[in-house]
Protein backbone atom coordinates (compact mmCIF):
# COMPACT_ATOMS: atom_id res chain seq x y z
CA UNK A 1 0.00 0.00 0.00
CA UNK A 2 2.88 2.68 0.71
CA UNK A 3 4.33 2.06 -2.86
CA UNK A 4 0.79 3.28 -4.30
CA UNK A 5 0.57 6.19 -2.47
CA UNK A 6 4.59 7.09 -3.24
CA UNK A 7 3.99 7.51 -7.01
CA UNK A 8 1.46 9.90 -7.06
CA UNK A 9 3.01 11.82 -4.83
CA UNK A 10 6.61 11.72 -6.76
CA UNK A 11 4.53 12.51 -9.87
CA UNK A 12 3.07 15.95 -8.63
CA UNK A 13 6.47 16.50 -7.38
CA UNK A 14 7.79 16.01 -10.56
CA UNK A 15 5.44 17.77 -12.13
CA UNK A 16 6.13 20.81 -9.85
CA UNK A 17 9.71 20.56 -9.95
CA UNK A 18 9.06 21.15 -14.04
CA UNK A 19 6.59 23.99 -13.83
CA UNK A 20 9.58 25.30 -11.45
CA UNK A 21 11.65 24.90 -14.07
CA UNK A 22 9.91 26.19 -16.91
CA UNK A 23 9.38 29.47 -14.69
CA UNK A 24 12.73 29.83 -13.39
CA UNK A 25 13.12 29.95 -17.76
CA UNK A 26 10.71 32.49 -18.35
CA UNK A 27 11.67 34.67 -15.28
CA UNK A 28 15.76 34.73 -16.31
CA UNK A 29 14.76 35.61 -20.14
CA UNK A 30 12.12 38.28 -18.92
CA UNK A 31 14.33 39.99 -16.21
CA UNK A 32 17.57 40.18 -18.80
CA UNK A 33 15.54 41.01 -21.41
CA UNK A 34 13.81 44.45 -19.54
CA UNK A 35 16.90 44.81 -17.59
CA UNK A 36 19.62 45.54 -20.76
CA UNK A 37 16.45 47.27 -22.08
CA UNK A 38 16.46 49.59 -19.01
CA UNK A 39 19.69 49.95 -19.27
CA UNK A 40 19.81 51.11 -22.83
CA UNK A 41 17.21 53.68 -22.46
CA UNK A 42 19.06 55.32 -19.07
CA UNK A 43 22.21 55.99 -21.21
CA UNK A 44 20.42 56.89 -23.97
CA UNK A 45 21.21 54.47 -26.69
CA UNK A 46 17.40 53.74 -27.04
CA UNK A 47 14.92 56.13 -27.52
CA UNK A 48 13.08 57.04 -24.38
CA UNK A 49 10.00 54.12 -23.49
CA UNK A 50 7.05 54.34 -25.58
CA UNK A 51 8.77 55.88 -28.37
CA UNK A 52 8.65 53.86 -31.59
CA UNK A 53 12.61 52.72 -32.55
CA UNK A 54 13.57 52.30 -36.49
CA UNK A 55 16.89 52.30 -36.07
CA UNK A 56 18.02 49.09 -37.56
CA UNK A 57 21.01 48.55 -35.90
CA UNK A 58 19.62 49.06 -32.61
CA UNK A 59 17.03 46.68 -33.29
CA UNK A 60 19.98 44.05 -34.19
CA UNK A 61 20.95 44.56 -31.13
CA UNK A 62 17.88 44.33 -29.09
CA UNK A 63 17.26 41.17 -31.51
CA UNK A 64 20.76 39.06 -30.16
CA UNK A 65 20.37 39.87 -26.75
CA UNK A 66 17.25 38.60 -27.03
CA UNK A 67 18.29 35.39 -28.86
CA UNK A 68 21.04 34.97 -26.16
CA UNK A 69 19.11 35.67 -23.49
CA UNK A 70 16.20 32.50 -24.90
CA UNK A 71 19.29 30.18 -25.41
CA UNK A 72 20.13 31.27 -21.33
CA UNK A 73 16.79 30.89 -20.20
CA UNK A 74 16.10 27.28 -22.02
CA UNK A 75 19.25 26.10 -20.74
CA UNK A 76 18.03 27.02 -17.14
CA UNK A 77 15.15 25.42 -17.99
CA UNK A 78 16.51 21.97 -19.10
CA UNK A 79 18.88 22.08 -16.68
CA UNK A 80 16.42 22.52 -13.91
CA UNK A 81 14.21 20.07 -15.62
CA UNK A 82 13.61 16.59 -13.15
CA UNK A 83 13.29 14.53 -16.48
CA UNK A 84 13.44 14.91 -20.64
CA UNK A 85 15.26 18.10 -20.58
CA UNK A 86 15.12 19.31 -24.24
CA UNK A 87 10.90 19.18 -23.57
CA UNK A 88 11.09 21.69 -21.17
CA UNK A 89 13.58 23.64 -23.35
CA UNK A 90 10.93 23.44 -26.06
CA UNK A 91 8.00 23.83 -23.73
CA UNK A 92 9.75 27.52 -22.68
CA UNK A 93 10.75 28.26 -26.69
CA UNK A 94 6.63 27.67 -27.25
CA UNK A 95 5.72 30.05 -24.39
CA UNK A 96 8.25 32.30 -26.17
CA UNK A 97 6.77 31.22 -29.63
CA UNK A 98 2.97 32.78 -28.45
CA UNK A 99 3.83 35.58 -26.39
CA UNK A 100 6.20 37.37 -29.13
CA UNK A 101 2.88 36.37 -31.89
CA UNK A 102 0.77 38.88 -29.11
CA UNK A 103 3.99 41.12 -29.09
CA UNK A 104 4.30 41.36 -32.67
CA UNK A 105 0.26 41.90 -32.91
CA UNK A 106 0.53 44.59 -30.23
CA UNK A 107 3.36 46.50 -32.23
CA UNK A 108 2.17 46.38 -35.21
CA UNK A 109 -1.10 47.60 -33.68
CA UNK A 110 0.58 50.35 -32.03
CA UNK A 111 3.18 51.55 -34.82
CA UNK A 112 6.48 50.57 -32.78
CA UNK A 113 8.44 50.48 -35.32
CA UNK A 114 9.27 48.17 -38.32
CA UNK A 115 7.76 45.01 -38.69
CA UNK A 116 10.53 42.90 -39.19
CA UNK A 117 11.96 42.64 -35.44
CA UNK A 118 8.91 41.57 -34.05
CA UNK A 119 8.39 38.72 -36.50
CA UNK A 120 11.84 38.13 -35.83
CA UNK A 121 11.05 37.72 -32.39
CA UNK A 122 8.38 34.98 -33.35
CA UNK A 123 10.89 32.98 -35.54
CA UNK A 124 13.73 32.75 -33.60
CA UNK A 125 12.01 31.76 -30.12
CA UNK A 126 11.60 27.97 -30.84
CA UNK A 127 15.33 28.21 -32.55
CA UNK A 128 16.74 29.84 -29.24
CA UNK A 129 15.08 27.48 -27.14
CA UNK A 130 16.80 24.40 -29.06
CA UNK A 131 20.10 25.22 -28.68
CA UNK A 132 19.53 26.13 -25.09
CA UNK A 133 18.14 22.62 -24.59
CA UNK A 134 20.82 21.17 -27.28
CA UNK A 135 23.80 23.16 -25.04
CA UNK A 136 23.06 21.43 -22.03
CA UNK A 137 22.72 17.91 -23.39
CA UNK A 138 26.60 18.36 -24.71
CA UNK A 139 27.50 19.76 -21.66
Amino acid sequence: MPTELAQPIEGQRRLGRSILAIVVGLIAVVALSLGTDQVLHVLEIYPPWGQPMYDTGLLLLALVYRCVYGVLGSYLAARLAPHAPMKHALILGGIGFVLAILGAVGAAAMNMGPNWYPIMLVVTALPCAWIGGKLYRGA
